[in-house]
């Protein structure tokens, strides 16, 4: 696999519209690209899960980006559900403990089919809007953002599952504490040049792939862009160096 299809993979296309048709013209100006597609919550709740399995039958891998976040029971259903998708990856919020991460497994598991590929599940830790100040003042939990991030990515970890999402500028103090292994999504995601609009904690594709992350989430880069294909193939250019 060349260099260019590997970076293609850890890029995960944020979908941020409020419905499938614009999404799927975007999808036509990226054909051949073999990125990952994350669908949230404003796609999804218009779409449903009619557009994950179109996004499926394509040969995407998809990112179903929901943050769960409620009792343990509730969640496990939801997990149950989201399974059943046939999604690959989808997330719920650490802060939720770690009942509530284990419970979202148990979902997974029973509604597993037998030769299906079971998804990863990763945890929100702090999200990438959230700024030091903010998390003291506002959410309450005190210390500098790498320890709560940490700490949250340790909880994950003893939960069960796969990563955590998180801002590049942590993934170092992640990996090192959590192994190699566990897995990092890191959104804030800005190719040189390009304004950080609403995210406080960012980094460029390249900084971020030098930090050691193992996917990269860009949303309004390459949707807000007059030319979207050209803005992820400048993304996956920047990535390796060129």
């Amino acid at each position: 696999m060349s260099q260019w299809m590997q970076s293609a993979g850890k890029v995960m296309v944020a979908l941020d519209y409020p419905e499938a048709d614009q999404a799927k013209a975007l999808l036509q100006e990226l054909a051949g690209i073999p990125c990952y597609i994350k669908v949230g919550m404003q796609l999804f709740y218009n779409a449903g899960p009619a557009f994950i399995e179109q996004l499926k039958s394509q040969g995407y891998k998809v990112f179903l980006d929901l943050k769960m976040h409620d009792i343990p029971n509730t969640v496990k259903g939801g997990a149950a559900s989201i399974t059943r998708l046939g999604v690959d990856m989808f997330n719920v919020h650490a802060a939720g403990g770690r009942q509530m991460m284990e419970a979202a497994l148990e979902g997974l598991q029973q509604a597993l089919a037998p030769n299906q590929t079971k998804p990863l599940v990763i945890a929100v830790t702090q999200l990438t809007s959230t700024s030091e100040q903010v998390l003291n003042q506002e959410i309450g939990i005190p210390g500098t953002m790498i320890d709560a991030v940490v700490r949250y990515a340790g909880l994950t970890k003893e939960s069960g599952l796969d990563g955590v999402v998180a801002s590049s500028l942590e993934v170092q103090h992640i990996k090192q504490h959590c192994g190699p292994q566990f897995i990092t999504v890191t959104p804030g995601i800005r190719p040189s040049g390009v304004a950080a609009g609403d995210q406080s904690r960012v980094m460029t594709p390249k900084q971020a792939m030098e930090a050691g992350t193992d996917f990269i989430v860009v949303g309004r880069p390459i949707t807000g862009a007059e030319r979207p294909r050209e803005a992820l193939e400048h993304i996956l250019k920047e990535m390796n160096g060129e």
